[in-house]
């Protein structure tokens, strides 16, 4: 089987990671147990996600001049992504403060720093885009970023999974040329005023839709009439901070591979369990083995 061709454009941020017993309340200070700093960011967590899934990766994204953005491009490299397309602008690397509780919950503060220079892709990054089976975005880069790197994945033939997340209004341009639309609870409620109680409403945005629910699981839900629930796969949550990005990259690489989508879904929902085992953001993405050992089939 050829192995599949994933490109992702979105942000880059160097995540400094506090456990504690709590999340602290405002005002408060509060002891924790543990510290780890290790690269996140929607973009680069899907993309290493993707690599280690099983598929090449191309990373389109943008990194600062300091010190976070030298480890940022070592460590996403060292992981088998090509950064190749990974700007180096001036100034400081996105940030996120992230803070996790004795549950795995987490609250998390987001600095863009050099992900908001990520506008006017080239000619050289959009044949990137072109040359992917799949092409997978977020919305923390800018918008019109995404926008062209989805119009020109249309065009191409090229596969178009949005991320959208975090939550904010879509231009008719992108949303026509979205082909799976993933999102959580409060993300749909933003987009389509509708959550767990009516997935289906996702279908006046998109053809395709991923509605997940955490320990819940997932839902699937075509314009063809699709409307499936896929329990989650029960493990002990350490930390939940990417686990969204292990499912959006597995799903893209299953997709890309062939599975239905319904299928590939099942096998998201084993990536997104194999990661919350595990503290942090990068460092947690599971590799196919671990994916395949949880993966439950229909």
């Amino acid at each position: 089987m050829p192995q599949t061709r994933v490109a992702v454009v979105g942000s880059a941020n160097m995540d400094l990671v506090a456990m504690a017993p709590a999340l602290p309340r405002q005002g408060e200070t509060m002891l924790g147990t543990d510290f780890v700093m290790v690269p996140g960011g929607k973009g680069a967590n899907q993309a290493v996600a993707a690599v280690r899934a099983g598929a090449s990766c191309a990373f389109l994204g943008a990194i600062g001049s300091d010190a976070f953005g030298v480890t940022l491009k070592a460590r996403i490299t060292a992981a088998g992504v090509d950064t190749s397309q990974l700007r180096v602008v001036y100034g400081a690397s996105g940030v996120a403060l992230v803070m996790v509780n004795a549950q795995g919950e987490n609250a998390i503060v987001v600095t863009p720093g050099a992900n908001d220079a990520l506008v006017g892709l080239t000619e050289e990054e959009l044949a990137t885009v072109r040359g992917a089976d799949v092409l997978v975005a977020q919305l923390e880069i800018p918008v019109q970023t995404v926008t062209a790197a989805a119009v020109a994945a249309r065009e191409a033939g090229t596969r178009v999974i949005l991320n959208a997340a975090p939550a904010r209004d879509l231009p008719p341009e992108l949303l026509a040329a979205v082909d799976l639309l993933v999102v959580n609870e409060g993300e749909a409620q933003a987009l389509a005023g509708r959550g767990r109680e009516e997935p289906r409403a996702l279908l006046d945005l998109t053809p395709r839709a991923v509605l997940t629910l955490g320990g819940e699981g997932a839902w699937y839900v075509d314009r063809d009439g699709t409307e499936v629930h896929v329990p989650a796969v029960r493990v002990d949550v350490v930390d939940s901070t990417a686990a969204g990005d292990a499912f959006t990259a597995a799903l893209a690489v299953g997709w890309g591979e062939g599975r239905d989508l319904v299928d590939a879904v099942r096998w998201a929902s084993a990536a997104g369990a194999a990661c919350v085992r595990k503290l942090g953001a990068s460092v947690a993405l599971p590799q196919r083995a671990e994916i395949d050992e949880l993966y439950v089939p229909a």
